[in-house]
């Protein structure tokens, strides 16, 4: 589906206008051929609306009422016309240009694979019942999920989102609800957690491999995960586990890492849109610096294995990446970005990651935990790390353009 809307200025809401309205199959000329017959009326354009759907086309045209006497020739010439082109035309009077939308504006993305008409009909019903109005419906992806943006109008952002990502766990969809405007294409930072997010794998496990002790740290990661122990002493617990591992390991780890599927696509769309890209890890340098080459990110940031004389010593150096560390070095890289705090976007999956999801201006939370999903602002469920680009609004048409430009 693509859709395109554009609007003159105000008419007064007693000046009578006419909606007029074609549809049939689509084919070149079509749009030209009604406005250059419209155009012989002296007629003014006060709104239009064009979507195309599987080769078949609905052109609506709101216009100025024609000179006194003429309206009845209008007619019957762009039936005439719509004819010949075999297309049908429908023509309505009224007054006035459309009703003003409401107060609230937000743009609702939901993913689904597939996204079936249930889902569909839920979340609009929804959208209903919050007070909302669907101002335009258009579709951003068609694989490797489904992805339709829902612009809407009457209702403010956080009420409406409390509502549909409710709605979404129990529809099998991923809902993301974000207010509308320019600074929605004007986020132009956006950081990453490492481990689960950006590669498939929990570095510290890869390292434990070599070191034979992988049961030894599944069982600190277990009794972090029970609270009984926090992330900094979790961290001390597994990382004295790797003592006297040779540093000719840290290559091998390197090799071994999986990026998650779609996450160099994700990256490089978003540096053709001018993003910075950074990453903030709970992991270790060692794997995060080389990520930051490969890649060609902005920023990375993450703890430091200490190795002395080509050993690891067991320890760490320097300030540790923790939850709240996260947050501060997101709110770092902004400021060096020179990007403010609202226009930044951060994606992670665990709950270390809270901080940095509550202080973005967007916070994804990716192949989360519940607690997780809960607490950030939109939810993607789906392996493919690029499907956050429909979250920002960007196509999966525009993403394979600019591939096509970049080959060429």
């Amino acid at each position: 589906m693509s859709a395109s809307q554009t609007s003159s200025s105000d008419v007064p809401a007693d000046v009578p206008t006419l909606l007029v309205k074609i549809f049939g199959k689509d084919r070149p000329g079509i749009t030209a051929g009604l406005f250059d017959t419209l155009a012989a009326y002296s007629v003014d354009v006060v709104d239009i609306e064009q979507v195309v759907t599987r080769g078949r086309m609905v052109l609506c045209a709101l216009v100025t009422e024609p000179p006194p006497g003429l309206e009845g020739d209008l007619r019957s010439t762009v039936h005439s016309w719509a004819e010949s082109m075999k297309m049908q035309a429908e023509i309505i009077s009224g007054l006035g240009d459309n009703r003003p939308r409401g107060l609230g504006r937000s743009l609702v993305t939901v993913l689904g694979h597939p996204l079936t008409a249930e889902a569909t009909a839920a979340i609009a019903a929804r959208i209903t019942k919050t007070g909302g109005n669907i101002d335009r419906i258009f579709r951003l992806a068609k694989y490797p999920v489904t992805a339709v943006e829902f612009a809407v109008s009457g209702v403010e952002t956080e009420p409406l989102r409390t509502a549909l990502v409710t709605d979404a766990a129990r529809l099998g969809i991923d809902v993301a609800v974000v207010a509308a405007g320019l600074y929605r294409r004007a986020q132009r930072l956006v950081v990453m957690d490492v481990d689960s997010t950006l590669i498939q794998d929990e570095v510290i496990e890869l390292f434990a491999a070599h070191a034979g002790c992988e049961d030894k740290v599944a069982e600190v990661t277990a009794a972090a995960m029970r609270g009984e122990l926090d992330f900094e002493q979790s961290l001390h617990a597994r990382v004295a586990l790797l003592e006297g591992l040779d540093v000719s390991v840290v290559d091998k780890v390197r090799s071994e890492v999986r990026l998650t599927p779609g996450a160099r696509t994700l990256i490089r769309t978003l540096k053709r849109l001018g993003y910075q890209v950074g990453v903030v890890s709970g992991g270790f340098t060692q794997v995060t610096d080389d990520l930051k080459e490969r890649l060609g990110l902005d920023f990375a940031h993450a703890n430091t294995l200490e190795i002395v004389d080509g050993k690891l010593t067991g320890r760490v150096t320097g300030e540790i990446v923790d939850r709240a560390g996260k947050a501060r070095l997101l709110r770092r890289f902004a400021a060096e970005a020179g990007v403010p705090l609202s226009q930044t976007v951060a994606i992670g999956d665990g709950a270390n990651d809270l901080d940095m999801l509550n202080a973005a201006g967007l916070g994804v939370a990716f192949n989360a935990k519940p607690v997780v999903r809960e607490a950030a602002h939109a939810a993607v469920n789906f392996p493919f790390l690029d499907t956050v680009l429909y979250l920002l609004g960007v196509t999966r048409e525009e993403v394979e353009a600019a591939d096509i430009l970049d080959v060429g």
